[in-house]
Parts: C-alpha cells; sequence; structure tokens
C-alpha cells in the first residue's frame, strides 16, 4: 500500500504536466495541430478598453480576450479599404501582388489570382475542417470554407429590398427631410434614422447606409448575433478533425444599426467626441484635402455637422462595438465551455480603422493612422507553453495584417507558402517587449502608400506630396513635419521603404493611382 502512494505522489504531478501541454485527445484520437478561432471585425478601429481609444467605450469580453493574449497596439492593415484589405489577409500578399485596389466587383481575389492558396484552403489541404461564416472576405465565398454560414448582414434587420426607396420617395432622399417609409417587426419605420440627406447616392433608390440609430430587436435579429450562434455552435462540437473556423462581424461598419440596449449602455452618457483642430487641414497638399473632406465611403463631416448628428454618430459606433463586443463574448464562451478550449488559437483583427470626424473624414481609404490602425490580438493555445509568461502582454512594435498568415502556419505547424509577405509574430508573443526598427507599409490606392514605424508615420501620395508625423509627440497626426528641413533626413530614411512600382505589373481591376469614387458595399 505505501507504495502504491508513493507512486501515486510521483506520477500525479508529471501526468498534470503532461496533459497540460499534450496533444488535446478528442472522441479517441489525437489532435496534433491546435485549433483555430480567426475573427475579424469589420471597420473597427481603437475604440476598445484594452486599446483606450475612446474613454467610454464598452468592450468587456475583447478585452478579457487581450488578457489572454498578446494585444499588438502598432498593427496595421495592409488597405484601408474591405477588398483589397481582406484580399491581402487571405492571400498574404500586398495590394500590389493582388492588383485588388478597390471594391469593384471585378476586382476578385480569386478570379484574378485562381492559383493563391487562401488561408481556409490551406487550412483544409492541411487535414483540417474549415468553417465559415459572415464577412471574411468581401464577397460571400461559401465555397472557400467545408462549411458555412452567410446570412445578410449589411442592413440587418432589415432586408436589401426593405430599405429601397419607392420612385415616389426617391426625389426626397437629397433633401433636408429624406423619408423612406419600411416596417420592422410590424410597425412602421422612416429610414434614415438620423434624418440626414444623403451626400453619396441622392438620385439612386438604393439605401444610404450613412445612418445610425437604436431598434427594438434582438441580437438573434441582426445577422451578427445570428453568426455569433451560430459559430458557438461549431464550437461546443466534439470534431474529429483540428477545426479552422472563421467568423466575421459585420457591424460596426454602417449602417450604425443595434439593438436597443447596446445604446442604452451609453445612455446619461455627455458622449466624448474625437479631439480635432479648425485647421488641421492646412498643412496638407490638395489631394489630400480632397481625400479628407470628400463623401468617398461614408458621408461628408459638413453635413453631420449641419444636422448636429456627430455625438449621435459616436454614439451609435460604440453601442454597435459593445453589440459585436458581445457576440465575441459568446464565442469565447462556447469555446471555454467545450473540448477545445486549451486547443485552440484565437485570433481577432479588423480589416482596417473607421474615421468619426477626425481630420473631417467619415469612413476609411485614407493614409492617416484612423484608417490604417487596427485592434490586433493572438491567445495562443492554452496547452502551448510558447507564450505562456506574456498573456495579458502589449507589443507596441509595428506589424501588419500581412502577418496573420505566416503566423498561423508557425502557431499551426502548417507547411510553408511561398511568396507571403508578412512575417510570423510567433517571436513577438515569446517577447512582446523585444526592440525593433521594422516599418509596416499600408497602400490607399496606387501610388498612394503609408508607412508606419515605432514612431514616425510617413504618407506619400500619387502626385508626389507628402506628410510626415511624430506620432509620440503628436499622436493625433495634427502637425505635418514633411517641409521641415529638420527631419528632411528622416523622411528620406522613410521614402526608401516605398515601393517599386515597376516590379509589379499592372493591376487586372482597378488602381490608377488618382482617386476615384470608391462604391462601398
Amino acid at each position: 500500500m505505501r507504495s502504491l502512494i508513493l507512486m501515486k505522489s510521483i506520477w500525479c504531478p508529471v501526468l498534470v504536466v503532461f496533459f497540460a501541454f499534450a496533444p488535446t485527445l478528442v472522441c479517441g484520437q489525437t489532435l496534433s495541430k491546435p485549433n483555430v478561432l480567426f475573427i475579424a471585425i469589420d471597420d473597427l478601429n481603437d475604440w476598445l478598453g484594452c486599446l483606450g481609444g475612446h474613454p467610454q467605450a464598452k468592450t468587456p469580453n475583447i478585452d478579457r480576450l487581450a488578457q489572454r493574449g498578446v494585444l499588438f497596439s502598432n498593427a496595421h492593415c495592409a488597405a484601408p479599404l474591405c477588398n483589397p484589405s481582406r484580399s491581402s489577409i487571405f492571400s498574404g500578399r500586398p495590394p500590389l501582388e493582388t492588383g485588388v485596389f478597390s471594391n469593384d466587383d471585378s476586382s476578385n481575389i480569386r478570379k484574378l489570382h485562381p492559383e493563391f492558396v487562401l488561408i481556409p484552403q490551406h487550412f483544409h489541404n492541411a487535414g483540417y475542417q474549415t468553417f465559415g461564416a459572415g464577412k471574411l472576405l468581401h464577397k460571400t465565398t461559401a465555397d472557400l470554407v467545408d462549411e458555412g454560414f452567410f446570412p445578410d448582414l449589411r442592413w440587418s434587420p432589415f432586408t436589401s429590398k426593405q430599405v429601397d426607396y419607392t420612385d415616389k420617395e426617391l426625389p426626397s432622399k437629397g433633401t433636408s427631410n429624406p423619408r423612406h417609409v419600411t416596417i420592422l417587426n410590424g410597425k412602421s419605420i422612416v429610414l434614415p434614422l438620423n434624418r440626414m440627406p444623403s451626400d453619396r447616392t441622392p438620385d439612386t433608390t438604393g439605401g444610404d447606409s450613412f445612418d445610425w440609430g437604436a431598434l427594438e430587436v434582438e441580437d438573434d435579429e441582426m445577422g451578427d448575433g445570428q453568426i455569433a450562434t451560430w459559430g458557438a455552435e461549431q464550437l461546443r462540437k466534439v470534431h474529429e478533425k483540428p477545426f479552422f473556423i472563421a467568423i466575421g462581424f459585420y457591424r460596426p461598419h454602417i449602417p450604425l444599426f443595434a439593438p436597443k440596449k447596446y445604446f442604452d449602455l451609453y445612455d446619461g452618457l455627455d458622449i466624448k467626441l474625437p479631439e480635432v483642430t479648425d485647421d488641421d487641414l492646412d498643412d496638407l497638399s490638395p489631394i489630400a484635402r480632397s481625400r479628407a473632406i470628400e463623401a468617398e465611403t461614408a458621408g461628408a463631416h459638413a453635413t453631420v455637422l449641419k444636422y448636429d448628428q456627430w455625438p449621435a454618430a459616436v454614439k451609435s459606433y460604440l453601442a454597435c462595438v459593445s453589440f459585436i463586443d458581445a457576440q465575441v463574448g459568446q464565442l469565447l464562451d462556447a469555446l471555454d465551455a467545450s473540448p477545445n478550449a486549451n486547443n485552440t488559437v484565437v485570433m481577432l483583427w479588423s480589416d482596417h480603422g473607421w474615421h468619426l470626424g477626425e481630420k473631417q473624414h467619415w469612413g476609411k481609404w485614407t493614409g492617416w493612422q484612423r484608417s490604417t490602425r487596427v485592434p490586433l490580438i493572438v491567445a495562443n493555445a492554452k496547452s502551448s507553453a510558447s507564450n505562456a509568461q506574456h498573456i495579458g502582454a502589449v507589443c507596441n512594435q509595428p506589424v501588419s495584417l500581412l502577418d496573420l498568415y505566416p503566423t498561423l502556419i508557425e502557431l499551426c505547424q502548417l507547411p510553408t507558402v511561398d511568396g507571403l509577405a508578412g512575417r510570423s509574430l510567433v517571436p513577438l508573443l515569446q517577447n512582446p517587449h523585444q526592440p525593433s526598427d521594422r516599418t509596416v507599409m499600408t497602400t490607399f490606392d496606387r501610388g498612394n502608400y503609408s508607412i508606419t514605424g515605432a514612431r514616425w508615420h510617413y504618407i506619400r501620395y500619387a502626385d508626389g506630396s507628402e506628410e510626415l508625423y511624430d506620432r509620440d509627440k503628436d499622436p493625433h497626426e495634427w502637425h505635418n513635419l514633411a517641409h521641415d528641413p529638420k527631419h528632411a533626413d528622416r523622411k528620406a530614411e522613410l521614402a526608401k521603404t516605398l515601393p517599386d512600382e515597376s516590379a509589379f505589373s499592372a493591376p487586372a481591376a482597378g488602381g490608377s493611382g488618382k482617386k476615384k469614387k470608391t462604391k462601398e458595399k
């Protein structure tokens, strides 16, 4: 008996250590590779509690994810527009290689480059079961994954047809009293909720998405609520293969509609508006000023001010962020309660940022950090010891969303893929505070580039005009130092990192180098 007790005292700690780091056992099989939960959020800037971008943001679930992984506070997209950004993320290649510079229907990464193996395809080829729901690539791509769920997202809880103006209503769309009547849960609703005229499409019958407001609906009446429920169901299941589950949330993309309970979170608050300065555009080139004030991907700042809608828009954006945070919470709760809890990598990202009046701009498709900077959280599988001592760390080094593909390859021990432009973030997961002299590039249409380093931010437009910002001293990017002789060497150093466009063939679709209308969908 004493021998048995002695053996137990020796072997129990050993077994604890073994099972903590051993591959997960599921349905009698050993999953030697970790699962992946890949969470995309559309148009999300740094208005999260963990990033401190807005002091009133309520995001407890994304914040708790940051506490179980590494938060990359200086992450930037490859392109600040949905289709170019997502094409780059899923292919691991920048816009100059994908040829995708717009949201046009012709700019389809899978048709332009059928030879590219996109992230879910690579996981499938490596023996994973792949799942996808919501907005992943810009267009619904059900055949990208083994199992998918793609409900209507953009106008939810309305259908696309519900927001169309009738011929009789259309003359009001561009006036001070736009009015389209539709029905929601048996009640008459007048759109737009914000009562603002359309800046972008006053002559077309389709709804104008530059709108916001609370709706008397439940989470599962929204497309994002439905995909969260579907994703949670997949996470709770027992799987015979390792899985890759991609969930693409649409909000806080416009229209900023969300269930009323998320607006209630911000009731009674004196909503804090973004900090701006009246002369912010004075030191910019004409092409930059044009990009700032034109209503290309959302609406005009002048219209928002005229109709006194700035506080309402900010509150609506915050409410939509909190709504999506609750959906992320549903996924995390399902994962934590599942057999897959200890063997799943969680990666959360946004395709680009979003302006809410900064630089007198609404939307994206600019080279300023409000548009290029994105949230990025990587939480390694709990069963992996590679980043255990850095749980909850913040990495301030510049990284790119192009890094997601090679990072997943290394974390999941997949075969390498030739031609990927990014670099694995695993060294930063292991040591988030290591110094770096890296710069990352964002492309906003052909010939327009944003170069971001640890401190300095350089922008070069297709016409040769430039901007330079010291982000340590000027976090709002109010003071363009590009023409200050004291910073000539710094500017020249950053300019050396600009791409040689002659090395790339002309894009198959989009990207003339000139600013053109960009259809937002």
